[in-house]
C-alpha cells in the first residue's frame, strides 16, 4: 500500500502541472469559442442590419451577412485549435485537402455559386427586373447563392442555375425608364401612303406616348408585294405593353376608314392575284 501511495504521489507531481497547464488552455479555449461565437453573431447581425438601413438589396444583405458570419467563425476555430496545442498549419492542411475533395465532387454546385456571387456583386439585374435569360423570361423572384426564381407572365415558377445565367446573355427590360415601341405596318404599293402616315402619327397622340423623343413615322422598307411603315414611340417602361396593345387594336380600322388595307404576306397575295378573273 505504501509502494502503491509513493507512486501515485509521485505520478501526481509529474501530471499535476501538465493537467493544470492544459486543463487551463482549455477552459480558455472554451470561453474564448462562446464569446467568440456570441460576438460573431451580434456583429454579423448588426451589418445586416446597417446594410438595410442604407437600403441594400436585400439578396445582396444575406448572402453578405451569411458569408461575413461563416468567414469569421471559421478563423475562430482555428484560433481555438491553436490555443489548446493543435498545429495550424496541419489544421488548416486538413481543411484545404477536405475543400479539394468537396470541390472535385461539387463541381457544377461550386460554378452555381461562383455565379451567384458573381450576379450579387455586379447587379445585372435586381428583385423585381423583368428579365430575358437562358431561353426564359420573367420577374425575378429571389435570387439564392446557387441559383434564380424567375416568374413567368402566366404565373409560372422558373429556375434558373447560376453559372450558366451568369455566363450568358442577359436582357433586362426593367433597368432603363423608358422604352422605343416600334410598330410596323406593311400596306399595299397601291394604297395612299401620305393617309397611312398621317393614321400613324393620329395613333402617337396617345397621352402615354412621350413627347420627347418625339414620335416618327419613316419607311422602313420596300418589299416584293407591301410598303412597310414604321411607328417609332417611347413610353415609360411601365406603359409598354398597354400601348403597343392599343396600336395592335386599332390599326387595321383606322387605315380603313381612309381606304387604306393592311398587305397580305406575298405568297397568299400571288395567290388571290392568280385567282382574280382578268
Amino acid at each position: 500500500m505504501q509502494f502503491s501511495y509513493d507512486e501515485l504521489v509521485r505520478l501526481s507531481q509529474a501530471w499535476l502541472p501538465v493537467v493544470l497547464e492544459y486543463s487551463g488552455k482549455l477552459t480558455l479555449a472554451l470561453v474564448t469559442l462562446v464569446l467568440g461565437w456570441w460576438l460573431i453573431n451580434r456583429v454579423t447581425g448588426r451589418l445586416q442590419l446597417l446594410m438595410e438601413g442604407r437600403k441594400v438589396d436585400r439578396a445582396l444583405t444575406g448572402f453578405i451577412g451569411s458569408l461575413a458570419n461563416i468567414l469569421l467563425k471559421v478563423l475562430l476555430m482555428v484560433s481555438v485549435a491553436t490555443m489548446i496545442g493543435i498545429s495550424t498549419a496541419s489544421f488548416i492542411a486538413a481543411i484545404g485537402a477536405a475543400g479539394l475533395a468537396i470541390g472535385l465532387a461539387l463541381q457544377g454546385s461550386l460554378a452555381n455559386f461562383a455565379g451567384g456571387v458573381l450576379i450579387l456583386l455586379f447587379r445585372p439585374f435586381r428583385i423585381g427586373d423583368w428579365i430575358e435569360a437562358q431561353g426564359q423570361s420573367g420577374t425575378v423572384d429571389s435570387i439564392q447563392i446557387f441559383h434564380t426564381v424567375l416568374r413567368t407572365g402566366d404565373n409560372r415558377t422558373v429556375i434558373l442555375p447560376n453559372g450558366a445565367l451568369s455566363n450568358g446573355a442577359i436582357v433586362n427590360t426593367s433597368r432603363q425608364a423608358t422604352r422605343q415601341i416600334v410598330f410596323d405596318v406593311k400596306v399595299d404599293y397601291d394604297s395612299d401612303l401620305q393617309q397611312a402616315q398621317q393614321v400613324l402619327r393620329e395613333m402617337a397622340q396617345d397621352p402615354r406616348v412621350l413627347k420627347d423623343p418625339a414620335p416618327a413615322v419613316v419607311v422602313a422598307g420596300l418589299g416584293e408585294t407591301a410598303i412597310t411603315l414604321s411607328l417609332r414611340v417611347w413610353t415609360a417602361n411601365s406603359d409598354y405593353w398597354p400601348v403597343t396593345f392599343r396600336f395592335n387594336e386599332e390599326i387595321r380600322d383606322r387605315l380603313r376608314q381612309v381606304g387604306v388595307d393592311i398587305a397580305v404576306p406575298g405568297l397568299l397575295a400571288r395567290t388571290i392575284k392568280a385567282a382574280t378573273p382578268a
